[in-house]
């Protein structure tokens, strides 16, 4: 072996080496610890908190201090906050690359959830909007908890007088992925045909409705159990995946809006119109492979997607007021609703993420603070 072949090898071998050291710290997962004392008992509050990586069983209800109020923050008294697979992603820590914004070993904030409702608690000097004991629905980090800190440019909005806390809970991230995945990533317009994967889960039972609000052809697909609730949301027509394929290419959908990723992409392309759209919002369930785990269908799109005329995209939501208050109005005239399948107290919160893991959710399942 030459000497020039001898430093490859060897600079190889280190690379290699060092990869492998790295993954094993990248999926590594600490010891949980028990949470710290709180210094001010009257500032305490509960909230539900994961101090190391692992299943639901890593969720505990802890007494923390409540976080100081900015200028611009409101705090919320929380009424209501909902599950969605991000909250069982945050848990297990995976995929694994999500720990690499330093989360490695433990995650880096225990708080969890997203969505809530409330009542405005208290408002910083700087805040006009809003103020204590206005009624409130939005997303924050950190919603599984007596009270949650928002900014007030941020997303959070008032709370239609028609609709309960558990309903307004249930809305911001399903809600908002369902509203912009249509509109943003489809692209859906009055008259087209739109397809629903995963037509009664969290983002497909609002899908649906939004759709069909819009003046589209809706398709729902789902388990047999399902198929009377996706009808009464408004869907035209319903397909049993059990008994029906319904991308075997006999019919073709202007949009496909993909919340479950249980089919392969070439596949699906026989479903779509030839200048079709076709949006990944989700898929994979807790135990899929925890290093690309739910990045492998958008990564099969990326790579695909240059040689073949329909679009392919994976897209991902984001919270904002204008997306909350379009979807606040369409709550308050009827145009949707939030299906609940079931309602935990706070300290049932292990049970909650338990049963949104299973993938039999129906709708949204709801924390009661």
């Amino acid at each position: 072996m030459t000497r020039r072949k001898k430093i490859l090898v060897t600079l190889l071998a280190v690379f290699a080496t060092g990869l492998s050291a790295f993954a094993i710290v990248l999926s590594r997962n600490a010891p949980c610890q028990p949470a710290p004392p709180v210094a001010d008992p009257a500032s305490a509050m509960t909230a539900v908190t994961f101090r190391c990586y692992g299943a639901p069983d890593v969720l505990t209800l802890d007494t923390i201090a409540q976080p100081p109020l900015a200028d611009d923050e409101i705090r919320v008294r929380v009424r209501a906050a909902s599950l969605n697979p991000l909250d069982w992603h945050m848990v297990r820590g995976k995929p694994y690359v999500m720990r690499i914004d330093g989360g490695m070993g433990t995650p880096p904030n225990p708080r969890l959830g997203v969505d809530f409702a409330g009542v405005v608690d208290a408002v910083g000097s700087k805040v006009t909007r809003l103020k204590p004991g206005d009624e409130v629905f939005g997303g924050k980090r950190g919603a599984f908890a007596q009270y949650v800190n928002v900014r007030d440019e941020r997303a959070v909005v008032r709370k239609p007088d028609n609709i309960d806390f558990e309903q307004a809970a249930a809305l911001p991230v399903a809600g908002v992925t369902a509203l912009q995945a249509l509109r943003d990533g489809g692209q859906l317009k009055s008259g087209q045909k739109v397809l629903i994967n995963g037509a009664s889960g969290g983002v497909g039972t609002y899908a649906v409705q939004i759709a069909k609000a819009w003046g589209a052809e809706v398709t729902g697909v789902s388990s047999t159990r399902n198929l009377e609730l996706v009808r009464s949301l408004g869907a035209d027509h319903v397909i049993d995946y059990t008994k029906e394929d319904f991308a075997d290419g006999t019919r073709q959908y202007d949009v496909i809006l993909d919340n479950v990723a249980n089919r392969d992409l070439l596949d699906l392309r026989r479903a779509l119109t030839p200048k079709g759209i076709y949006v990944l919002v989700g898929g994979g369930g807790p135990d899929r492979d925890g290093w690309i785990g739910p990045f492998y269908g958008p990564i099969k799109a990326w790579l695909l997607g240059p040689f073949v005329d329909q679009t392919l995209k994976f897209f991902m939501a984001e919270l904002n007021q204008a997306d909350l208050t379009l979807l606040a109005g369409m709550m308050q005239s009827g145009s949707i609703k939030s299906v609940i399948d079931r309602s935990y107290p706070l300290a049932e919160a292990t049970e909650a993420l338990r049963y949104l893991e299973s993938g039999r959710a129906r709708g949204k399942v709801v924390l009661i603070p």
